[in-house]
């Protein structure tokens, strides 16, 4: 009988971990072991700023000036489609966006977000961000190049 317990138990935790709910109660649930290997992973880029990623972006040329209007529109879209798994500054179910263009070339960024399912399987970095994250893969939300790239200007504000 405690088998039983103890499994429904661990399938419970699973599920809730896995499948969503609360974002709140998540972040109360999400821990850090072995803090020093995070930071070394986070700290530490997984791919030089040459890795432009599989898909549709080969290039990209980045004003200077921060285009506030495009960046304001990323936010929204940030917000509405990509912070149930993505925090600015934490660690959650994705990595946290801040710096993230310090770490990867806005190609390769573009790239994850228009193009996740071929990148998670043929891309090194992407493979093992995918298992450093619980292989909890990225999902393909339908963004166009434009809102994909309003998003990396967001980025840039960050």
């Amino acid at each position: 009988m405690n088998k039983i317990k103890y499994t429904f138990g661990i399938i419970s935790l699973a599920a809730v971990i896995s499948c969503g709910g609360n974002t709140e109660q998540k972040e109360d649930t999400v821990t850090e072991a072995a803090p020093s290997v995070v930071e070394e992973i986070v700290d530490k880029p997984t791919s030089s700023k040459e890795d432009k990623g599989i898909g549709p972006v080969t290039s990209i040329t980045l004003d200077e000036a921060i285009n506030q209007e495009m960046a304001d529109a990323g936010k929204e879209l940030y917000n509405q489609m990509c912070s149930a798994c993505h925090k600015v500054d934490v660690k959650f179910i994705g990595p946290a966006q801040k710096g993230v263009l310090e770490r990867r070339s806005p190609e390769w960024v573009m790239n994850m977000i228009l193009n996740p399912q071929e990148m998670l399987e043929k891309n090194e970095t992407a493979k093992a961000l995918l298992a450093e994250y619980n292989n909890v893969p990225m999902t393909d939300m339908g963004l166009s190049e434009e809102q994909a790239r309003s998003i990396i200007e967001y980025f840039r504000t960050l």
